[in-house]
């Protein structure tokens, strides 16, 4: 499948990465992914012989990628989001002109430009800057804000309660950005969820550390990865060019 999707876009190498947890993040909100735990333990026998299954097959294919000469990385205390950030943010260092983005997280459309696009092997669609108004209300550099806002329960970050898509959009459109918005609470208003705003705040400026894959990018790969990481990317593109 990987080497596929190559071909149909034409990719002149493959990075592969995978997640090693996130030192960053834990350090800053110390329940991110906390939640996950639980749900494993609510696993019933069944759940748990097929997750465990499903590991496996995805243990293999990565040494199997890496056996056959594709760039793998995996770094403990590292998340695959935040290895993709950095790729596209030094791009033209590493001499790449154009990324494909393969994944189903729709996080990584936080990293989407004129030169990076995303397709999801789950619903088939392409992201991209050409067709981002066919998925989104809002534009490419609103996203961060629209994520501070309602948050991501599967990474068990609390957004604004009350704020779902349709009024984190409506604050976007009426007040700006997460740091627009920041600066007018105390907002009035007898809503609920204006309220929960202006309660919560602070949250909105811890979310942007946690969430923003652009701005924190180094600061998230860490001073002690990086020359190891950009010396393994560019000996293996210089030794693979094209």
């Amino acid at each position: 499948t990987v080497e596929s999707l190559a071909k149909s876009y034409n990719c002149g190498n493959i990075i592969v990465l995978a997640d090693g947890g996130s030192t960053y993040r834990k350090n800053i909100y110390p329940d991110y992914k906390a939640n996950r735990k639980d749900r494993y333990a609510e696993q019933t026998p069944q759940e748990q012989a097929e997750f465990e299954q499903f590991m496996g097959e995805f243990s293999s294919a990565f040494t199997n990628l890496k056996k056959k000469g594709h760039l793998t990385i995996k770094q403990k205390g590292l998340e695959a989001d935040d290895l993709a950030a950095w790729i596209v943010g030094k791009k033209e260092d590493f001499g790449i002109d154009e990324i494909w983005l393969i994944s189903s997280d729709k996080d990584w459309d936080l990293l989407i430009n004129d030169k990076v696009s995303r397709f999801s092997t789950v619903t088939r669609k392409e992201t991209t800057v050409h067709n981002w108004d066919e998925h989104y209300d809002f534009g490419i550099e609103d996203y961060i804000t629209f994520k501070c806002l309602t948050g991501d329960k599967g990474d068990n970050v609390p957004g604004i309660p009350g704020v779902g898509p349709k009024r984190a959009v409506q604050l976007m459109e009426q007040y700006g950005d997460v740091f627009d918005i920041y600066d007018a609470c105390p907002i009035d208003g007898k809503y609920k969820y204006i309220q929960n705003l202006n309660e919560n705040a602070e949250q909105l400026l811890t979310n942007v550390e946690l969430m923003d894959l652009v701005t924190y990018s180094e600061q998230a790969i860490g001073e002690q990865n990086i020359e190891v990481i950009n010396s393994t990317l560019k000996r293996h593109l210089n030794e693979n060019r094209l």
